[in-house]
């Protein structure tokens, strides 16, 4: 059974002061806490209905475990129908990113993305390219928002991801930075170089000036019909697509 005073503090892990705060975060359902259970996530908790049990206890028997009724879950979930697992997993200390550890791979950008639905699919699309960093502005949406961390559907626990000043990376990336911009090469008939930051910009308003100057290789993904915009997400998972591509045909 579970305190009054913990349950308050599960509760308020919706919010990002208090995940800040405490330095954790909540993962919800099955499959996703299994996948941070077997990734480099510290695990400081998991919770799971009677129903539940049977199928973790192999997986589970050297972590903090509590079985907790379906009524407690659903005070601490955030998902209209509780899930009948929830794990309390650390925030990561990340060291400082150091631009040596970018080179020889492709790496994602974020200027200020803000739908947390947006930024799970980028990383689940980053995890499905095996592109393993994602360098975020300060103002880009909390990956730990619970949201965010749902849409992702477990992939969060294999990337890695900071949050830093942007323009700074940039200025110091000494490789190729490709950015989506509406004015610029065909994404089509662009080959991409062996490495490179991919830098994605604010659903409404794009790459912001002082981020758009530092871009090297401009790159747009032609229109075709009449839509006004192409969603961020599917904007990104293009581009990991050709780069993915131009890569399988230079090793041919």
């Amino acid at each position: 059974m579970l305190s009054k005073s913990r349950i308050s503090l599960l509760q308020s892990l919706q919010q990002k002061k208090f995940r800040k705060q405490h330095g954790v975060f909540l993962v919800e359902g099955y499959k996703s806490v299994i996948e941070f259970v077997n990734s480099a996530y510290q695990i400081e908790a998991i919770y799971y209905s009677p129903a539940s049990g049977s199928k973790l206890s192999k997986l589970l028997h050297n972590k903090n475990t509590a079985e907790v009724s379906l009524t407690i879950l659903e005070k601490i979930s955030s998902l209209k129908t509780a899930p009948d697992v929830v794990a309390v997993v650390k925030i990561p200390d990340w060291d400082n990113l150091k631009p040596v550890s970018l080179k020889n791979k492709f790496s994602l950008a974020l200027d200020g993305v803000q739908d947390p639905g947006n930024m799970g699919t980028i990383i689940r699309t980053a995890d499905w390219y095996g592109i393993q960093d994602i360098i975020c502005s300060e103002d880009t949406v909390d990956v730990y928002n619970p949201k965010v961390v749902q849409a992702t559907m477990g992939s969060l626990s294999r990337i890695n991801l900071r949050y830093t000043d942007l323009a700074s990376v940039l200025t110091d990336a000494q490789m190729p930075v490709y950015g989506a911009l509406l004015n610029g090469e065909n994404i089509y008939s662009t080959t991409f170089a062996s490495e490179g930051l991919v830098v994605m910009g604010n659903e409404g308003n794009g790459l912001r000036p002082e981020i758009t100057r530092l871009v090297t290789e401009a790159i747009t993904i032609p229109r075709v019909g009449e839509a006004e915009s192409l969603n961020v997400a599917i904007a990104t998972a293009i581009f990991c697509s050709e780069i993915s591509r131009n890569k399988l045909a230079g090793n041919k």
